[in-house]
């Protein structure tokens, strides 16, 4: 199966020689769960675009440190692309920055969030139950790295996940694409050391700093492979 992977955005100068791309850490995300994919990455900040929305398999949107309301000509044509991809009916995934475009495309709206930053360990509630996810718990825990947030949700997406911070943490499209705000992609070292990096000058020290006191406490909870394993079952459901 090819995945096609929208980046939309890159690691920081300072970090990517230790951790590589966003894209690069999906696909070691997905090469620990052995799950057989091929990849192709879109550097679609650079006008990278596929040629059609069904030249691959499935698709990824990475995270990235734009704005989704910046509304940039490449954002425009973005989010004519996931509607296509959507229309076609080639399962997608969207994380963070990706969670929050393709709840633009359908409507919904994005906005900083007046709880301020969401950084470190975030537990979730998951809300219903599909057959790509599991039963293990009903919640999960994964990296944040967010003040945006999706604050008016679109009529066709169905809340999958919540939390008192972010209320439309994880969405679901008609089965065929879902996108969370937190990062599965993001290693525990990866997180601390972006954290570190932004504290102060970028992220208020009020949110940076229990942040990085709970990845070095509860490093351990972080669920990265469970949520892995419901996003490679997402897309290769229709398989």
């Amino acid at each position: 199966m090819k995945i096609g992977i929208l980046a939309t955005g890159i690691t920081p100068d300072e970090l990517i020689d230790d951790f590589g791309s966003y894209a690069y850490m999906f696909e070691q995300l997905f090469g620990a769960l052995d799950s057989g994919f091929e990849f192709e990455t879109f550097d679609v900040r650079e006008g990278d675009f596929p040629a059609a929305a069904d030249v691959c398999d499935g698709w990824v949107i990475t995270g990235s440190k734009f704005n989704v309301y910046q509304n940039l000509d490449w954002m425009v044509r973005l989010k004519q692309l996931i509607l296509e991809i959507h229309k076609v009916r080639k399962p997608m995934v969207g994380i963070c920055f990706g969670h929050q475009i393709v709840a633009e495309a359908f409507g919904g709206k994005v906005d900083k969030y007046e709880g301020g930053w969401g950084v470190g360990l975030h537990t979730y509630q998951l809300c219903g139950d599909k057959p790509w996810l599991d039963k293990e718990s009903p919640s999960f825990t994964i990296n944040a790295m967010h003040q945006d947030q999706v604050i008016e949700k679109p009529e066709a997406a169905e809340v999958v996940a919540e939390s008192d911070f972010c209320r439309y943490a994880a969405l679901n499209y008609d089965d065929l694409i879902l996108t969370f705000q937190a990062h599965p992609e993001f290693s525990i070292s990866y997180e601390y050391q972006l954290v570190q990096a932004r504290r102060g000058d970028v992220i208020p020290e009020q949110y940076t700093d229990p942040g990085l006191a709970g990845l070095r406490e509860h490093g351990a909870m972080a669920e990265s492979l469970r949520v892995g394993r419901w996003m490679e079952a997402f897309l290769k459901q229709g398989l």
